[in-house]
C-alpha cells in the first residue's frame, strides 16, 4: 500500500463505525434469529443499490475539494434547507437512541445496576472527552482499533457458534420464506432495509470527513484513493451485517424464545444465549463485540453532527454574502461547544421522552426512509453536474446502477406507504 493511499484511509472506516449500530447488532441478528439466512439476498440488494449514492460523498469531496453541502448550495438554497430540515428534525432523537442503547449494553456487559439515564450521561461524557481532546485525529485512531476488534470478535464468535450446530438446517435460505411473506415479515423487512447499511445523508458526513482527513495529513486524496477508502468501509459494514445474520441464525434461530423488541433487552438475550450455548467465557466476547459496535456508532455520530451544523451555517452564511463557498473552518472551541449542545439535547430526549422512545425512533426512521429517494436524486444530480470534471464523474455502469437504485428506493417508499396506510 502506497504512503499516499495510507494517508487517504480513515473516513471510510469511520463511516463503517457509524453504520454498524442498531441496524446491524439488533436488526441483522433478529433477521437471522427469525428468518435464518432467508434475508441475506435482500440485505445484499439494499447495500448494492445504496452504494452509488453513498460513494458520491467522498467522490465529490476528492474531485472538487469541497463538501457536498457546498455542492448542494450550487444546486440551490432549497437543497441546503432541505438537508438542514432532515438533520435538525432527527439529530437529537438519533443520538439519544444510540446513546441509550450503548448505555444499556454497558450495564449488561459490566453488570452495572445503574439507571439508564445516568449510564447515558457516562457514555456522553466519555464520548465528549474523547472527541473534544482528540477531535478527528483521535476519532480516526480509535475507530480503526474498534472496527478491527469488532470484526475479529464477531467473526470469531460466529465461527464458534456455527461449529456448535448439530445440523445446518437453520442456515437453509428456503426454510423461512413463508414467514417472510406475512404482514409481520414484510413490516420487518421494510424496517431492516430502510437503514441498511446506513441512511443516505451519511454521504454528506463522509464528504466532510474526507476533507478533515486531508487537512490532518496534508495530503489531498485522489478520487481513486477516496473511493478505495470508501469501499473498504462499505465492504466492512456489509460483511458485518452478514456476520450478524449468521450469528442470529446459528445461535437464536429455532431456540423457541420470544425475543424482546428493545435493542438493549434483545442484546441481553443474545448475550445470554451465547453464554448458554458456548459457555460463560463467551459472555464477555459477544458483550464487548456488541458494546464496541454501539460505542463506535456513538462516537461517529457525535463527531458528524458538529461538522454538519457548522457546514450548514457556513454554507448558508456564504450564500448571503455572495461567496461561492465557506471561507472559515470550524475552531476547536466551536466544535467542543457544539458537542456539548447536541449531547445536552440528546440527554434531554432520554430523560423526558425515554418512555416514548419507540415513537421517537419511528419518527426519525420514517424521515430518513422517505427522504432517501430525494437525497439519492440530489447526490446523483450533484456528482453529474458541471462542477465535477467529466473524468471524476461516475462511470456509465455506476450511473445505470444509480438509476436502478433510485427506482428501488422509490418503489420501497411506495410499498412502505401502502403497507402503512392500507
Amino acid at each position: 500500500m502506497s504512503s499516499t493511499l495510507r494517508k487517504a484511509i480513515g473516513p471510510g472506516l469511520i463511516m463503517a463505525g457509524a453504520a454498524i449500530g442498531v441496524s446491524h447488532l439488533v436488526q441483522s441478528t433478529r433477521a437471522g434469529a427469525d428468518y435464518g439466512t432467508s434475508l441475506i439476498f435482500l440485505i445484499l440488494l439494499a447495500c448494492l443499490f445504496k452504494y452509488p449514492f453513498l460513494e458520491f460523498g467522498p467522490r465529490y469531496a476528492a474531485a472538487t475539494g469541497e463538501s457536498m453541502l457546498v455542492g448542494f448550495r450550487r444546486l440551490g438554497a432549497w437543497a441546503v434547507y432541505l438537508f438542514a430540515l432532515i438533520t435538525l428534525s432527527t439529530m437529537f432523537v438519533i443520538l439519544g437512541s444510540i446513546t441509550l442503547v450503548t448505555a444499556g449494553l454497558a450495564g449488561v456487559v459490566f453488570n452495572l445496576s445503574v439507571d439508564s439515564t445516568w449510564l447515558s450521561v457516562g457514555v456522553l461524557l466519555l464520548s465528549l472527552f474523547v472527541l473534544s481532546f482528540g477531535q478527528y485525529r483521535g476519532l480516526d485512531a480509535i475507530m480503526k482499533l474498534i472496527i478491527g476488534f469488532l470484526m475479529l470478535s464477531t467473526i470469531l464468535a460466529t465461527l464458534l457458534a456455527l461449529n456448535q450446530l448439530d445440523a445446518w438446517t437453520p442456515l437453509n435460505p428456503a426454510l423461512h420464506w413463508d414467514a417472510v411473506w406475512t404482514g409481520a415479515g414484510i413490516a420487518f423487512v421494510l424496517a431492516l432495509l430502510g437503514w441498511m447499511p446506513i441512511p443516505l445523508d451519511v454521504a454528506v458526513w463522509h464528504s466532510l470527513w474526507t476533507l478533515e482527513r486531508s487537512k490532518q495529513t496534508g495530503h489531498k486524496p485522489s478520487v481513486t484513493e477516496s473511493v478505495f477508502d470508501f469501499r473498504l468501509g462499505y465492504v466492512t459494514a456489509t460483511v458485518s451485517a452478514l456476520v450478524f445474520v449468521l450469528l442470529g441464525a446459528a445461535v437464536m434461530n429455532g431456540a423457541g424464545l420470544s425475543f424482546p423488541n428493545g435493542a438493549v433487552a434483545f442484546s441481553s438475550t443474545l448475550i445470554g444465549l451465547y453464554t448458554q450455548n458456548l459457555g460463560q467465557w463467551s459472555h464477555l466476547l459477544i458483550g464487548l463485540a456488541a458494546l464496541s459496535a454501539m460505542f463506535s456508532t456513538t462516537l461517529a455520530v457525535m463527531d458528524a453532527y458538529p461538522r454538519v451544523l457548522h457546514g450548514l451555517w457556513s454554507t448558508l452564511d456564504s450564500s448571503t454574502t455572495n461567496k461561492t463557498s465557506p471561507q472559515h473552518s470550524m475552531t476547536t472551541r466551536s466544535y467542543t461547544l457544539t458537542l456539548v449542545m447536541i449531547s445536552t439535547g440528546a440527554l434531554l430526549i432520554i430523560a423526558f421522552f425515554g418512555q416514548q422512545f419507540t415513537r421517537l425512533i419511528d419518527f426519525a426512521t420514517t424521515v430518513s426512509f422517505l427522504s432517501a429517494p430525494i437525497l439519492a436524486w440530489m447526490n446523483l444530480r450533484l456528482i453529474t453536474s458541471p462542477w465535477v470534471s467529466v473524468e471524476h464523474q461516475p462511470s456509465r455502469k455506476l450511473k445505470v446502477l444509480s438509476w436502478m437504485g433510485l427506482i428501488f428506493l422509490l418503489g420501497f417508499c411506495v410499498v412502505w406507504i401502502f403497507w402503512r396506510f392500507h
